[in-house]
């Protein structure tokens, strides 16, 4: 998978994770986003776009640091995604069930993008 192609596929994942916030606000039920989704959104999707540049920046200046790399950078999104949790609900105080809840779609379907991504990127760099 070309570079370009990778960072569209990201741009249209991250429209369509954007999808049922809104149709959950249309509805009225923007009860169950929490006060700040949208911060918490932004940053948890510019998170995996700069470790999947990163990744990408890696693997092409050294195919070998990939793996390093992949899992270097997936450690400091967790980490970093940590410490915004802390700094989110000493500030806010979110409900706890919609909290996690909300928390947990974006980081896993961000995650999952990340690893499925990089790791079909790693294939198509390995069969050439």
């Amino acid at each position: 998978m070309k570079n370009y192609k990778l960072i569209i596929s990201f741009l249209l994942f991250t429209c369509l994770v954007a999808i049922p916030p809104v149709a959950l606000k249309l509805a009225g039920l923007d009860n169950w986003l929490v006060p700040g989704f949208w911060s918490m959104f932004i940053f948890v999707s510019c998170l995996t776009l700069i470790v999947v540049l990163f990744v990408l920046i890696i693997q092409a200046k050294n195919n070998e640091m990939y793996a390093a790399a992949f899992l270097g950078g997936t450690t400091f999104k967790l980490l970093a995604c940590l410490v915004f949790l802390l700094v989110f609900i000493k500030t806010k105080h979110p409900e706890k069930v919609f909290f996690v809840v909300d928390f947990m779609y974006l980081y896993l379907l961000n995650t999952g993008f990340e690893i499925y991504g990089l790791l079909r990127n790693l294939r198509n760099q390995n069969s050439k």
